[in-house]
């Protein structure tokens, strides 16, 4: 992080630093926090090169910087704030009125407690740049991703609340109108506003047995599905706490320092700072991101969903072939 957005974000989190330990300036407080985020070092490391008199004093800073983050910087999940821009934005792929691309990240846990090659996930919905909008993390792997999703704040908004992806329907071409909408990978089920790729009629690489219409939203779906994976590996990359296996006994922390870190990637973000693979050396062993992969969706499709899907489907392949 540069000069200019470490004193942005130390205005933004002050006063609520100054009390975090008091022998230590607010300034070297949120340097340890970043430093611990950025290199995953432990908390004694931190107490000698920051100048807390011990482990305990460090750890506590840690986490009322990370508390602070959450409190000040959560206005940059912009779903709500920002949805013209987040839509607009989309035009590069020409999804019109596409709110964004969810997805999941997996965040690796030693022990027994989450059973073999066990991890928490955490579901993110994230803009065509690849910010983040909506985070839900902490959930256990074995969990199945729909379970997941019937119990974010995302689809309660959206089914029960019906404050978000409530806005007006746009027109397209052909006389149909499709209402907001995000994208969504195979393993979710297909909503009226969430829209997953058609599926393969027979085994094989390739969209051997789809029509035109399909091809063609399930090529845009490729391109704009990746960006999760994107948004996560760059986190993981800048945040390298992230990229460590977690140790069972710290994993109630874990979905805390996850939102923590997507905030921050939110930050550099609007502060312009370089993308992280400009000047960061790749993952070291062990580190390595993991692509989800997830058992396909079978229950019912919404017939809704169907329509909105087919409707599009029809205005990519529109936009295809006036190329």
């Amino acid at each position: 992080m540069s000069e200019p957005s470490f004193t942005l974000l130390l205005r933004l989190l002050t006063p609520s630093l100054d009390s975090a330990v008091v022998s230590v300036a607010p300034t070297h407080v949120l340097a340890a926090a970043l430093f611990r985020l950025a290199h995953g070092a432990p908390y004694k490391s931190l107490a000698r090169r920051f100048g807390f008199d011990s482990s305990a004093d460090a750890c506590r800073a840690f986490f009322t910087v990370c508390h602070s983050i959450n409190l000040k910087l959560g206005h940059l999940f912009e779903l709500r704030s920002d949805s013209d821009r987040v839509r607009t934005d989309f035009g590069w792929l020409s999804l019109p009125n596409c709110c964004g691309v969810l997805g999941f990240g997996r965040f690796k846990v030693s022990g027994e407690i989450l059973g073999q090659n066990g991890s928490l996930l955490a579901q993110a919905l994230v803009d065509s740049e690849g910010r983040f909008l909506d985070v839900s993390a902490g959930w256990p792997s074995n969990l199945k991703p729909e379970t997941i999703l019937h119990q974010t704040k995302l689809y309660l908004g959206v089914e029960e609340a019906r404050d978000l992806l409530s806005g007006p329907c746009y027109e397209l071409s052909d006389g149909r109108s499709i209402r907001q909408y995000v994208l969504g990978d195979s393993c979710f089920p297909l909503l009226p506003w969430l829209l997953t790729p058609y599926a393969k009629p027979k085994e094989g690489d390739g969209d051997g047995g789809l029509i035109s219409e399909e091809m063609a939203f399930n090529a845009a779906h490729r391109r704009a599905i990746g960006l999760v994976g994107m948004a996560f590996g760059r986190v993981r990359r800048r945040w390298r706490l992230l990229a460590k296996e977690w140790k069972e006994e710290c994993v109630e922390l874990l979905p805390f320092v996850v939102v923590t870190c997507c905030l921050l990637h939110n930050f550099v973000m609007k502060c312009s700072e370089p993308n992280v693979e400009a000047y960061l050396v790749p993952l070291r062993e062990g580190e390595e991101e993991e692509e989800e992969k997830f058992p396909v969706f079978d229950g019912d499709m919404s017939e809704s969903g169907e329509k909105v899907r087919d409707a599009l489907a029809a205005h990519l392949n529109r936009v295809c072939l006036r190329r």
